[in-house]
């Protein structure tokens, strides 16, 4: 089954970057690789059932499995061991991806309170975009008599850009909400 935004990229987005762009060839128009979503959990190392609730609430928002993230080394003034569980992460590929990158911008987004679009600041020098949401709850599919707690994340949106105005292109044609 291919998404909507897959098909979307290939009729429409693509030919606009290769005509903006002038790429003498279809394999140099930028695209998404991946998107990663990370959750940082502190209080995991004190308490299981704070890391197994952010699971079960990034397996929903994602529909993929997430994977433990575990401390390195010890840190004292954390008060993290080495090996303890310290957040979860998963990462999405294909039409998993498509999938999740069209709830964030039609459902997630315009869910946020006081909402003008999002930073277009927050691109790397390789046309990689990073966003950080401090809620849970704008996505459809937490329910809030559920939480223990309003948790944020972090969304990396990965892309193959040869740099940030490449990224930005791509992205606003995907239809992410930029501010202007």
């Amino acid at each position: 089954m291919t998404q909507r935004l897959s098909k979307l990229y290939f009729e429409q987005i693509s030919p606009k970057l290769i005509e903006k762009f002038s790429y003498k060839n279809m394999h140099q128009v930028p695209r998404i690789d991946k998107i990663v979503i990370n959750r940082g959990v502190g209080e995991a190392a004190q308490s299981n059932k704070v890391l197994e609730s952010s699971l079960k609430e990034l397996n929903l928002i994602s529909g993929q499995r997430g994977i433990i993230t575990r401390s390195k080394k010890a840190i004292a003034g954390f008060k993290i061991r080495e090996k303890v569980p310290v957040g979860v992460f998963v990462t999405l590929r294909g039409d998993r991806m498509y999938s999740f990158l069209d709830r964030l911008i039609n459902l997630a987004l315009p869910r946020i309170r006081d909402f003008q679009g999002i930073s277009a600041q927050s691109f790397d020098k390789y046309g990689n975009y990073s966003l950080g949401l401090e809620e849970q709850l704008m996505f459809p599919e937490i329910e809030y008599d559920k939480i223990d707690q309003l948790r944020g994340m972090d969304i990396s949106i990965v892309t193959n850009a040869k740099n940030s105005e490449e990224g930005l292109a791509l992205l606003k044609e995907f239809g992410l909400p930029f501010k202007s």
